[in-house]
């Protein structure tokens, strides 16, 4: 059984929906929880529950995309609770739109919203995080980010950036047990009114999604995990590479390039490189430049 009892923990844009699912599991497994949202109101009420429930809880109303606010609510924590052990990056808003029609304004605002705000809010935990030599830390992503979704180009770039930022943070973090995870939920939130049909609807409950993050943010959790989670069900994603073929240099090694296309992105045997530099040894590797390493990897 996941026991958080004696852990801290922030979660952002828990006011609601998923964010307010995950706040009272993690008080219900013995967090003190943080709930912070746009709306005072609608923290507090979400605290309220918490503390009714005889946990601890405290609300406070900050944007995301306000470093300094979010960096006084971080510190507002560690003066009451002497630490933060977890951060559940959720906050979030759409603004959907075909890419031809959005204005410039909206596809910066779900920017400066899904991924500046993640950013601040990690940047505000990091050092204490490394101090402390613990974290627990979680990306909210999407599947508009990992597979496309039609009218959401601001928010699928935005969502697949974080799994950029968790890719890398969990290599700066791991020395320091700092584990940096994302979460690809799907569920009926205020973002899926009118989107799908209420059967649908019905199934896709949040407090579906947040079993995964008690999953994610347990002492031996993983780190560089997406786990994709709705109605009940739990996936994991994954950005492979295959085994691809070495075409050689030159300018007529496009058209080879097209020839054995099929070769190319075959995926039988593609693989997880464990960083951005196993990609390059993998192909000196494919050139016959470096003896293959951990199996080929």
């Amino acid at each position: 059984m996941i026991d958080l009892t004696g852990r801290v923990a922030i979660v952002t844009g828990a006011g609601n929906g998923l964010g307010r699912e995950h706040a009272l599991l993690l008080a219900a497994r013995g967090a003190k929880v943080l709930v912070n949202d746009l709306s005072q109101a609608a923290a507090q009420a979400v605290a309220d529950e918490i503390l009714s429930a005889g946990g601890e809880a405290f609300a406070v109303a900050a944007s995301v995309a306000d470093f300094e606010a979010v960096s006084a609510m971080v510190q507002e924590t560690i003066d009451r609770w002497s630490k933060v052990d977890i951060l559940v990056n959720n906050a979030g808003i759409l603004r959907d739109k075909t890419f031809g029609k959005m204005d410039l304004d909206d596809f910066r605002l779900i920017i400066d919203i899904h991924l500046m705000g993640a950013v601040y809010c990690t940047k505000a935990v990091w050092n204490h995080m490394r101090e402390r030599n613990y974290g627990r830390i979680v990306m909210t992503t999407s599947s508009s980010g990992l597979y496309g979704n039609f009218g959401q180009s601001n928010y699928g770039a935005a969502k697949m950036a974080l799994v950029g930022l968790m890719q890398t943070l969990a290599l700066e973090g791991a020395r320091h047990d700092i584990r940096v995870n994302c979460i690809a939920p799907t569920a009926a939130t205020q973002m899926l009114d009118g989107l799908l049909p209420q059967a649908e609807l019905e199934l896709l409950q949040p407090a579906c999604v947040s079993p995964g993050i008690l999953a994610l943010v347990r002492e031996d959790a993983p780190t560089k995990t997406i786990l994709a989670a709705g109605a009940g069900s739990f996936e994991t994603a994954h950005v492979t590479l295959t085994r691809g073929a070495f075409l050689g240099r030159g300018s007529e090694v496009a058209d080879t390039l097209v020839e054995r296309w099929s070769e190319v992105v075959d995926r039988s045997g593609d693989f997880v490189p464990q960083s951005g530099e196993g990609q390059g040894r993998f192909e000196l590797q494919n050139a016959g430049y470096i003896r293959p390493v951990d199996g080929g990897q």
